[in-house]
């Protein structure tokens, strides 16, 4: 019993950090700046990739879980997700300002002008794929009005902009700027969760 009792002492402040919510501060004037300079140290990232795990839900029961290998190269983008995230099958997402194209879906591929709009015509998700590109790296998008709110690390822990909350549940140090590790965004009915293992740049 004393060593039961002495197993659950030691184990319930570990318990108890694990149920405690995230602290989070409102953006003051000197944690603003510090995202300014980050955005501003950023916005010259044009070629990047990144490789992660993407889960996407919705209230309906559709979704799943599949690989991502997201790569962009100024205004040109591959979006490849392995596993039955969105169609049930591999695909593949690419495209620009001139248009998109996906493949993989049963019918063939789809060609069309907007990439969102695609997405939504062929597997009815509406994926806020422009917002996405800012708010995977931790940055606001240039749609709207965006509200922020800040961890102890002095990093984004909440941004809300045009109807979705984007939780960054880990940041990764090592790059400087930091770079988001693990993403949470809603808006009802979607949920979409990105675990990020890798970020590369050229």
């Amino acid at each position: 019993m004393k060593r039961n009792l002495r197993f659950l002492a030691a184990a319930l402040p570990l318990l108890l950090a694990a149920c405690a919510p995230a602290v989070r501060m409102k953006g003051d004037a000197g944690l603003l700046d510090a995202q300014r300079t980050r955005e501003q140290q950023l916005a010259s990232a044009e070629h990047w990739t990144l490789q992660g795990r993407l889960s996407i839900s919705d209230d309906k029961g559709h979704g799943g879980t599949g690989s991502l290998v997201w790569t962009q190269d100024g205004e040109y983008y591959t979006f490849e997700m392995r596993g039955p995230a969105i169609s049930g099958a591999n695909f593949r997402l690419s495209g620009g300002p001139d248009g998109a194209l996906l493949e993989g879906l049963a019918e063939g591929p789809l060609r069309g002008p907007d990439a969102e709009a695609l997405m939504r015509k062929a597997v009815g998700w509406a994926v806020p794929l422009r917002d996405l590109r800012a708010w995977v790296m931790g940055l606001r998008a240039d749609s709207g009005p965006a509200e922020l709110n800040f961890g102890t690390d002095r990093l984004p822990s909440l941004l809300q902009q045009d109807g979705w909350v984007v939780d960054y549940r880990e940041w990764d140090a090592a790059h400087q700027p930091p770079l988001p590790k693990k993403v949470f965004a809603t808006n009802p009915p979607y949920k979409v969760r990105l675990s990020i293992e890798s970020w590369s740049f050229r």
